[in-house]
């Protein structure tokens, strides 16, 4: 077992949606044509722009890094590399159930082309759901992960979905919220320790947000375990609103072993929505996203001290 794992301060602004692009903010079924993947390239410029407005604002260079596709994002990603950005390139298909490799067996020269600070996977996986069904995407993962370690290149990172089986949400009568808080954190301890006993060695687990700092301390103690000592973990928002995107960090923050966070939606999607629609400007759009982009690393440093 290789391990290398990531300790830095880690504040990442993701953008690499794609399914929730195409038919979320621009309406699109089906194959894209050239024009619409320009402009929804050019609407993740946008976004390019307000986290680059944000660090020559006084967020930390060092601590600041993006998340983007290659299908959309592969000027952007250049344009990190060049500039020094930490970033981060995702190796799923969009919009799956399961995991599975957006390019296929051809996913090491994609990632070998770009050489992402972080090659990241966005997984659901439920301890309790279709034990077959984890059983392909833990094998899959575990390719990917003896790959970037033995090629000792880009940094794993690991985003865990435990969407609700049926029967959980019936336990809580229906209630997500119930489901999140009582139900969630023990079976995200049962994933992590299912997916490192398969064979998956992620640098950094990026975590559905928890809203007690026990079961964040539970996280951090199952991701470390055995020899794991120096992996990271970060909070993800989820969409969710300003504010409980904000508590969430803050729990996070005082919990030694999350170093940082990975907030997308929150940060970008309204003021995208409102420039497409012409009621804001270009310019305020790429102001709102620095904006609410410096509000949650700083509300994450304040946190932690």
């Amino acid at each position: 077992m290789t391990i290398r794992g990531y300790q830095k301060p880690l504040y990442i602004l993701p953008f690499d949606h794609r399914g929730s692009f195409e038919t979320g903010m621009f309406g699109w079924e089906g194959a894209l044509n050239a024009e619409q993947t320009a402009q929804i390239a050019a609407a993740k410029q946008v976004i390019y722009e307000g986290f680059q407005e944000a660090v020559a604002g006084g967020v930390p260079r060092e601590k600041a890094g993006i998340l983007v596709d290659e299908q959309f994002g592969a000027a952007i990603l250049h344009d990190a590399a060049v500039n020094g950005y930490t970033f981060a390139c995702p190796a799923e298909k969009s919009g799956q159930e399961e995991f599975d490799f957006q390019y296929g067996d051809e996913f090491a020269e994609h990632i070998e082309a770009i050489h992402p600070t972080f090659c990241k996977v966005l997984v659901r996986y439920n301890p309790e759901g279709d034990a077959e069904l984890n059983r392909r995407q833990a094998g899959r993962l575990k390719r990917l992960s003896d790959y970037l370690h033995n090629a000792n290149r880009s940094l794993f990172m690991f985003e865990l979905l435990v969407p609700a089986e049926k029967a959980q949400l019936e336990k809580v009568k229906g209630d997500k919220k119930a489901y999140d808080l009582e139900v969630r954190p023990e079976l995200m301890v049962r994933t992590i320790q299912e997916l490192q006993s398969a064979g998956v060695e992620p640098d950094v687990w990026k975590i559905e947000g928890l809203d007690r700092s026990e079961d964040c301390e539970r996280i951090v103690e199952t991701a470390k375990a055995a020899g794991r000592s120096t992996v990271g973990c970060i909070v993800l928002g989820r969409g969710e609103s300003d504010e409980k995107v904000v508590e969430w960090l803050t729990t996070a923050a005082r919990v030694p072993g999350f170093i940082g966070f990975a907030v997308g939606r929150t940060d970008f999607w309204q003021p995208l929505v409102d420039w497409r629609v012409k009621t804001i400007s270009r310019e305020t759009a790429v102001n709102r996203i620095a904006g609410r982009y410096r509000e949650f690393v700083d509300a994450f440093e304040s946190a932690r001290g």
